[in-house]
């Protein structure tokens, strides 16, 4: 059965809902982006970002999607052979080992088993033991988005103090920034990696770096080759509101719009809503009798449970592709797919960014129907928990 609907429900951990007030910003008329007005756009643009980040560092936006902003943090703060210590959390931080590699680098791998975030305790063995300083940077995500995973970011960075090591800490914040607590500065981050498309609340296409003093110091002897990503430029015409290309002005817009919706809100509140909504809904998954993939963070160190979006197990012989087939086709609603290694075997329901008490009783009803819908085993009950866990009755 086909459901046609006024509105496609995306439920997904990115892109996420666009709000109206973003969506109307971004339609205002295309501006001269050398002209004054754009300039005085810029400039409180970055203004915002470094209030949601947490900041006083610099600030670079690109034209791209996250992997881009990826690779701009490593092409410019690296030479060719550059050893990265790398912490596998999940697909995400698999891809980005793998552009390491591709762009000349020697990413050298922690092994994770996609339910616990990176464990600042091997994290610290290992530089210690790198006495030669070989390893030139460790690049860790925040927010796993293909695990519903979250890494102790100011722990790592304990990890690399203790350890007494000159490395650069690279932290992906691409479904974190905006939805899930982070500190830029105060947790001695050297480049932090985002994109538009999850907790800043816009469509794909805009991608940024926020650059540490010690970065633009290690840029300065980088060797890998780079021109489109390369910072300085972009610094330089950004001190004055400009950009060294053609940038995307309408998202811009958008962009300044949701940030002061984030601002206006209050980052604490805008945590803490997450963090609520994170809660309701595994206290949905554990009625229905199935399990979050992450683990519980008292038995993982350096993990904690994701507020941006959780990942359900599926339980054996059942297919995961197929009950989100059933949720799209009865109920015009998207859930995230397990990715790689996790394909088939999870789902994903994303809550984050625009995303109220309503709209997740609304995504949780609509898993509920459609477990019992695709024949797959579990207890009734969860969107009563959930509203339990919302209503702080969970306790009665």
């Amino acid at each position: 059965m086909s459901v046609a609907s006024s509105r496609h429900f995306l439920q997904i951990p990115g892109p996420t809902n666009v709000p109206d007030r973003v969506l109307h910003a971004i339609a205002k008329p295309t501006i001269d982006h050398r002209g004054p007005d754009f300039a005085d756009l810029a400039l409180e643009v970055f203004d915002k970002l470094r209030a949601v980040a947490r900041t006083s560092a610099d600030v670079v936006i690109y034209p791209s999607s996250g992997t881009g902003a990826w690779e701009a943090a490593l092409v410019n703060t690296l030479s060719p052979g550059d050893a990265v210590l790398m912490c596998e959390t999940g697909h995400f931080s698999d891809q980005w080992s793998e552009l390491a590699a591709t762009l000349g680098l020697r990413p050298e791998t922690i092994p994770g088993d996609w339910r616990s975030g990176a464990d600042p305790g091997v994290i610290e063995q290992r530089l210690r033991a790198d006495s030669e300083h070989r390893i030139k940077a460790v690049a860790v995500v925040h927010n796993e988005t293909s695990t519903g995973v979250v890494t102790d970011i100011a722990a790592v960075r304990a990890a690399l103090d203790a350890a007494d090591h000159p490395a650069l800490l690279l932290v992906d914040t691409i479904s974190s920034l905006g939805s899930v607590d982070y500190r830029h500065d105060e947790w001695g981050v050297d480049v932090t990696i985002s994109c538009s498309q999850k907790g800043l609340m816009l469509p794909p296409g805009i991608g940024l770096n926020v650059i540490s003093a010690k970065a633009l110091l290690a840029a300065q002897s980088s060797k890998l080759t780079k021109s489109y990503w390369d910072w300085q430029p972009q610094l330089d015409a950004g001190k004055q509101g400009y950009f060294r290309y053609t940038p995307p002005t309408n998202l811009l817009f958008g962009l300044r719009e949701a940030l002061s919706m984030l601002l206006d809100e209050g980052l604490d509140e805008v945590y803490a809503r997450h963090d609520r909504h994170a809660a309701a809904t595994r206290a949905a998954v554990r009625a229905w009798g199935l399990e979050v993939l992450c683990r519980d963070p008292a038995t993982a160190p350096g993990t904690d449970y994701s507020s941006a979006l959780t990942a359900v197990l599926m339980p054996p012989d059942h297919d995961a592709d197929h009950l989100r087939e059933v949720v799209l086709e009865n109920f015009d609603t998207s859930l995230g797919a397990g990715l790689s290694k996790v394909a088939k075997k999870v789902f994903r329901i994303g809550h984050l960014g625009a995303f109220n008490d309503a709209t997740l009783l609304g995504t949780l009803g609509v898993v509920e129907a459609g477990l019992g819908l695709a024949g797959v085993p579990h207890q009734p009950g969860g969107v009563t928990a959930a509203i339990a866990e919302l209503t702080g009755r969970s306790g009665d």
